[in-house]
């Protein structure tokens, strides 16, 4: 199963060729699994299997190890947000891979396929700052999530 995250792009995400810049693509999916895995201060938001603390003073820290993204399309700005899928494709011992496809409006066409991405993510205990296992209680809450890993195009 999959979680459905709208962003909305910032006219600070848009590049001098008119369309999202890569760095910025990044910060766009670090706003996609937050939105979809990490607890809000606010517990009373409606959220999916968040699990994670991610407020300052957590006794988790949440480290990126490898990204990888693919752009098929470039994403001109607009008003509508962009559809965001992420999924879970694989539950390690202290990490997780996260996928992701991106969807945006392009001319008469209301869902595109513009981006895959994946990043692997490394829980890490705070006070010690060494890796620590994915609990019971985590697992639980994300293997609903668990799905095919994402299908890069092959490389030439």
């Amino acid at each position: 199963m999959r979680i459905s995250v709208p962003i909305r792009l910032r006219w600070s995400d848009i590049d001098a060729y008119a369309h999202v810049n890569n760095a910025a693509m990044l910060g766009l999916l670090e706003e996609v699994r937050i939105q979809a895995f990490w607890a809000a201060a606010d517990s009373s938001e409606e959220q999916g299997p968040a699990v994670l603390d991610g407020r300052p003073g957590a006794a988790t820290l949440s480290l990126i190890a490898h990204q990888e993204v693919e752009y098929l399309r470039p994403i001109p700005y607009g008003r509508a947000p962009l559809d965001c899928e992420v999924w879970i494709a694989r539950l390690g011992g202290a990490s997780l891979d996260v996928n992701y496809e991106v969807y945006s409006p392009q001319g008469d066409e209301p869902r595109v396929l513009t981006t895959r991405a994946a990043s692997t993510l490394v829980l890490v205990d705070a006070a010690t700052q060494k890796p620590r296992r994915i609990t019971e209680a985590e697992r639980a809450a994300w293997s609903p999530y668990l799905g095919d890993p994402v299908a890069f195009t092959a490389r030439r």
